[in-house]
């Protein structure tokens, strides 16, 4: 038997001590909700769900950067690319969005400038590459892909690049799990919080959420080991009545997180309330553009006529964001809105809940 093969064992091995656990300990109903996309794409690719009894209901939450970009903002991307003279430059996973009127993919088959890149700096290669024209970066994401978002402005000042520009809609974990808290029809026993994130802001980055809340939070990683050793840990914090903040991810995460990347969000940008698609507007959740880096703000330096925002009708992303309602509980889901023709980005996003659902869900 090969070394792999021997880990993959091993790896089985351990899930299914890890499921037995769960299943001994686990004697009432428990509802836990996983904040990040690669999460859930995991849990449904390998198969957790028939692992668990029927007692442990596992919700997928607002971790998947796409979906809970507000359609306002989507609005702004597309109004943005219709500008004469820009370059759009953005992560694949927006092009199929739909915005109020149009989406990035249909912008570019009439002919607008819009180019797909695989990191920040790529699009700052871009804008060298081409002095006369303005070119934007779409910032999308969360904590984890903030900082080199950041690292980029810097860079386009350190070496005098003024034809490069970021529309930010960064979002924050934290505030979004305290805005959970509060949402009427939102009923969660506990958290497994996100191993990327998590990698930046470290454990302590929920401290203030737990201490208000005592709600158990468990920190994973992204294996299905991983996965449900947070949710024996989860379990059994609710069977004992004992809620903690804890970490199943230790090999990546620690308590303070990376200090120099959140010293770098700190000196580029600055907290505001923003919109969450599904949520609304939470206070201290979005990272905005210092004004000592205004000159790279394309939110300021671009005067954007924008339509009035309007959800997909019929789309129920939103609700599936908070949890309120699963992806068949919409009645677009497999009828009209497919990952051929979505209607709604939970259904675009490889993060989605509503495509890891098309995908891999037994009743499909």
């Amino acid at each position: 038997m090969s070394l792999k093969h021997v880990e993959e064992y091993r790896s089985a091995d351990l899930s299914r001590s890890l499921a037995e656990k769960i299943r001994r300990i686990s004697t009432r109903k428990i509802r836990l909700m996983e904040v990040c996309g690669t999460h859930t794409v995991s849990i449904f690719r390998s198969g957790i769900r028939s692992l668990l009894p029927e007692t442990i209901s596992l919700l997928s939450g607002p971790g998947c950067p796409v979906c809970v970009t507000a359609q306002s903002e989507i609005d702004a991307f597309i109004a943005l690319a219709r500008t004469e003279g820009v370059i759009i430059t953005t992560f694949g996973d927006l092009m199929r969005v739909p915005g109020t009127v149009s989406s990035l993919q249909k912008q570019r088959a009439e002919g607008r400038d819009i180019r797909i890149v695989y990191s920040t700096m790529d699009a700052v290669d871009v804008a060298r590459k081409n002095p006369d024209k303005k070119v934007v970066f779409l910032g999308v994401g969360f904590e984890t892909t903030a900082p080199t978002i950041a690292a980029a402005i810097v860079t386009a000042r350190q070496t005098g690049l003024d034809n490069f520009f970021v529309y930010s809609a960064h979002k924050l974990v934290p505030p979004a799990l305290t805005a959970l808290m509060s949402l009427s029809g939102v009923n969660v026993d506990g958290f497994i919080l996100p191993g990327h994130v998590s990698v930046i802001i470290g454990l302590d980055g929920y401290r203030d959420f737990f201490e208000t809340h005592l709600i158990p939070c468990v920190v994973a990683g992204f294996e299905p080991t991983d996965l449900l050793q947070a949710i024996a840990m989860l379990v059994e914090q609710v069977e004992t009545g004992a809620p903690a903040l804890e970490n199943a991810y230790g090999r990546a995460v620690t308590d303070a997180g990376n200090p120099a990347a959140r010293k770098l969000l700190q000196e580029v940008f600055k907290t505001a309330g923003v919109a969450w698609r599904g949520i609304g507007v939470i206070a201290g959740s979005g990272l905005k553009i210092r004004d000592s880096y205004a000159a790279f703000d394309a939110e300021k330096m671009f005067a954007l006529a924008l339509p009035e925002a309007k959800e997909p009708k019929g789309c129920a992303c939103g609700e599936i964001l908070t949890g309120s309602k699963i992806p068949p509980e919409c009645a677009l889901y497999k009828k009209v809105c497919t990952p051929i023709d979505p209607v709604g980005p939970c259904m675009v996003s490889s993060e989605g809940t509503c495509a890891a659902y098309y995908r891999y869900h037994q009743d499909r």
